[in-house]
């Protein structure tokens, strides 16, 4: 589990000081989808990029199973990173390495293993993610959606405990965000991995959000999952969740039909 106490964050901006984030509490859980929601310049990004330690807060703590981030040396991060795996928004990839060298690339940074063993491990995820056959394709011989399940073999290489996506979906067709969501929800479940998502993509919200952050003007404005986001006294999030016709329409057959709306939470 991960676990953010009181985060703060703000940063330097025309000679003052511009806060981010307001004492962020939020908990990210073992063996579930998490996912961090939020409206464009909401903080989420920069929560984020405080969670993986690309960002240090300017006060509270970031608890990695007990572990505080904020307070290790660059060893001490070095080790922990190797726990991590990363799902970039353009999948990332090295153009002039095969989908194989793609997910050996980590094994060879970061394992002790022989060169056999980084092939049979980096052959098990591309075959997790139902990649067999196109080990030595390179990425530009890839559809989208081939490349971010290429990019999602090479993240879960070294067996991460925590496996971080930014906008897994980005780019992608309904059909194969809908196929990347299930994917990322199974290996979740497969392995228990802390999965830690950051999106502002309803449909996976709908779909796999077991466990959901709201972060509205820096604050965390609600706390929930996928069943109990739709009925919510808050009209910040029913402004996000709400702002697509689809979603819209479904509001309206909710309220209609009776459905009984819940008191907000944090």
């Amino acid at each position: 589990m991960i676990e953010v106490i009181k985060v703060q964050k703000s940063f330097e901006d025309n000679g003052s000081r511009r806060q981010v984030l307001y004492d962020i509490n939020a908990k990210f859980y073992d063996g579930k989808t998490n996912l961090i929601i939020g409206q464009s310049g909401s903080g989420k990004t920069v929560l984020v990029k405080n969670l993986v330690g690309l960002f240090k807060p300017d006060s509270g703590q970031i608890l990695y199973d007990g572990r505080d981030i904020t307070q290790m040396d660059r060893k001490q991060l070095k080790e922990l990173r190797k726990e991590i795996g990363m799902l970039f928004q353009g999948s990332a990839l090295f153009d002039s390495e095969t989908v194989m060298g793609n997910v050996i690339f980590p094994l060879k940074m970061f394992s002790s293993m022989s060169a056999e063993e980084q092939r049979e491990r980096a052959q098990f995820c591309i075959d997790r993610v139902n990649l067999t056959g196109s080990e030595n394709k390179f990425p530009s011989e890839l559809s989208g959606g081939m490349q971010k399940r290429a990019a999602i073999a090479r993240a879960i290489a070294l067996n991460p405990k925590y496996l971080f996506c930014d906008e897994p979906n980005s780019g992608l067709d309904p059909k194969t965000s809908i196929v990347i969501d299930e994917l990322l929800s199974d290996i979740t479940h497969e392995y228990g991995i802390t999965t830690i998502i950051n999106t502002h993509d309803m449909n996976s919200v709908m779909g796999i959000g077991e466990n959901i952050v709201f972060i509205n003007k820096g604050h965390v404005g609600w706390v929930g999952n996928k069943e109990q986001i739709y009925d919510q006294d808050n009209d910040d999030l029913n402004n996000f969740v709400y702002a697509t016709d689809l979603f819209r329409d479904v509001r309206k057959y909710r309220l209609v039909h009776g459905y009984q709306r819940t008191t907000s939470s944090k």
